[in-house]
């Protein structure tokens, strides 16, 4: 994504238009700008819709849709290397309370190298943290989304936990540092859209970061938290649903989701 045309239309898509520097104040401010633009959403998925991993850029910037892990991890990683940082990708394990982790390739994760330290990246994850998580093992991140802690996990892997309302540690997932690419997700990619035990074929989710909250449309719920108040409210059809869809995550849903 080294075309300055692409780059510019991706800074737009996200609402950036500050400074263009490898530094981490940088990095922190077009992470927060992506969670607050782009959504989490499985829309393709649920509508049956193939997600193809070559157009990504096309659906992400150009239809100016939203995506799961990979549709967003990816492309925002191209855009931090055509702005001069050290990314690459990483593979990510998700925990589960029921199954435990996922298989490698589960998620993808994006690690930045800023001044000689390493900073963990994800704004493909839906509710995680707003801002780069500096991976130095057993210290608190204090972020606006909650608190973090990374920590060894085994010889390949390191494991990132978030503190409950309890002031556990609870796992989120393991990840390792080898760096990857594309194609090597696309086998966990296919199965997140047809495996009935993938968490994305299960009901329509669409969310995204929104001013001191979250807004979260999941099946035909719409819930949104504003500064730690959450209020609920149930979709009575599916025509309202897009409207949701529109006027709240600029997403509309054309014919070729209907047919």
């Amino acid at each position: 994504m080294k075309d300055k045309i692409l780059v510019n239309q991706y800074l737009d898509r996200i609402n950036y238009h500050g400074e263009i520097q490898a530094t981490l104040a940088v990095l922190s401010q077009l992470q927060q700008a992506h969670l607050m633009n782009i959504p989490f959403e499985n829309l393709n998925v649920y509508y049956g819709i193939n997600v193809d991993l070559g157009k990504l850029f096309d659906k992400i910037i150009l239809n100016q849709r939203g995506g799961f892990c990979y549709e967003l991890n990816w492309p925002f990683h191209e855009l931090l290397l055509a702005l001069g940082f050290d990314a690459k990708v990483a593979s990510a394990r998700v925990y589960d309370h029921k199954n435990g982790y996922g298989e490698e390739f589960d998620h993808m994760v994006i690690i930045v190298r800023i001044d000689g330290a390493d900073y963990l990246v994800d704004v493909g994850f839906g509710e995680f943290s707003s801002y780069p998580i500096k991976i130095e093992l057993d210290k608190e991140f204090a972020d606006p989304r909650g608190t973090f802690k990374i920590e060894t996990y085994d010889q390949i892997y390191k494991i990132v936990k978030r503190k409950n309302d309890a002031g556990e540690f609870l796992p989120v997932y393991i990840f390792s540092e080898k760096k990857r690419e594309l194609n090597e997700f696309s086998g966990m990619c296919t199965y997140h859209q047809t495996s009935s035990d993938s968490p994305f074929t299960q009901k329509r989710l669409c969310t995204m970061l929104v001013g001191d909250g979250r807004v979260t449309l999941t099946g035909q719920t719409l819930k949104t938290t504003v500064n730690g108040v959450v209020t609920d409210r149930e979709l009575a059809s599916e025509e309202e649903v897009k409207q949701v869809l529109l006027d709240v995550f600029k997403i509309r849903i054309s014919s070729e989701y209907t047919q």
